[in-house]
């Protein structure tokens, strides 16, 4: 019996592992929805989460300013930005400091935000991460603070999710695919590493989000076509909570699933029951 009630609890623990390992896309909601400041979030085209304030920052992609807002939108400060064009990616990566991106130049430039300040591209550090295209370069860039790396997505013609490593002192970049993305999607849009490992995609265009591994394998997805045809960014706090921006501008939260409660039920009475067979045994 001990064997067997064991076994019965090693497997329900290594399910409820596996169903861990993933976000469960398909379970989050919709629980907020809040306008970004107009005139210097306008066009809103990335989105970070600074884990040191607890803030989000918008770029938008005309790229006159990085905004910083509340979880629920409302500016609290502003950086102006010169000299910039089609700002399409943003990341933070620490101590103040983001790596924002140019989609036809496919540039990363390394800041360091100033509340009320100003900084013109020139003056930046940067590394070129492609040559110069058309509309269809660099959207989404994310840091993976496992390794210090990059992963970036190119919009499409082709579509692509690249591994990145950037050394800003040496004006220099190591960029290689992957995964070729055979993801079913019109393009992408956006990109944000998780804890486990794994990505969170954006398709701007099929108005989808979708977690996928880092051998290009969906594991979940979610339709935001009922919140908005125009989400292009996309970042995730240290809670689970999802945070998308539009072009309106606006920002939409998704929250985070909690495990069903007959889960837990189940899990403790199957560890109170293993406990009560031990003390049995010792009787």
């Amino acid at each position: 019996m001990m064997r067997k009630l064991g076994l019965s609890i090693a497997l329900a623990l290594a399910g409820f592992g596996a169903q861990a390992a993933s976000l469960g896309l398909s379970s989050y909601h919709l629980t907020g929805t809040y306008a970004l400041p107009a005139g210097t979030a306008s066009e809103a085209s990335a989105v970070t989460w600074n884990a040191d304030s607890n803030h989000l920052f918008v770029l938008g992609d005309e790229g006159d300013a990085l905004v910083e807002v509340t979880l629920q939108g409302t500016q609290v400060s502003a950086m102006t930005l010169t000299g910039f064009d089609d700002t399409e990616g943003l990341a933070y990566i620490g101590g103040g400091k983001f790596v924002v991106t140019e989609e036809r130049l496919q540039d990363a430039y390394l800041l360091s935000y100033t509340a009320g300040g100003t900084v013109a591209r020139s003056s930046l550090p940067s590394a070129s991460l492609g040559p110069t295209v058309g509309n269809v370069g660099i959207e989404g860039i994310s840091y993976d603070a496992s390794n210090g790396s990059f992963v970036a997505v190119k919009e499409k013609t082709p579509q692509g999710v690249y591994a990145v490593s950037i050394n800003f002192a040496a004006a220099s970049a190591t960029v290689s695919n992957l995964f070729v993305p055979n993801l079913g999607t019109a393009d992408l849009s956006d990109v944000q590493v998780l804890s486990n490992g794994n990505l969170l995609i954006l398709s701007q265009e099929s108005a989808r989000l979708m977690e996928v591994s880092r051998s290009g394998q969906v594991l979940g997805s979610i339709d935001l076509s009922s919140m908005a045809d125009n989400i292009e960014g996309v970042t995730i706090d240290d809670k689970g909570t999802i945070y998308l921006v539009g072009e309106n501008p606006e920002l939409y939260v998704l929250s985070a699933p909690v495990p069903e409660a007959q889960t837990w039920a189940m899990l403790v009475a199957g560890l109170g029951a293993l406990a009560g067979v031990r003390r049995k045994r010792r009787g």
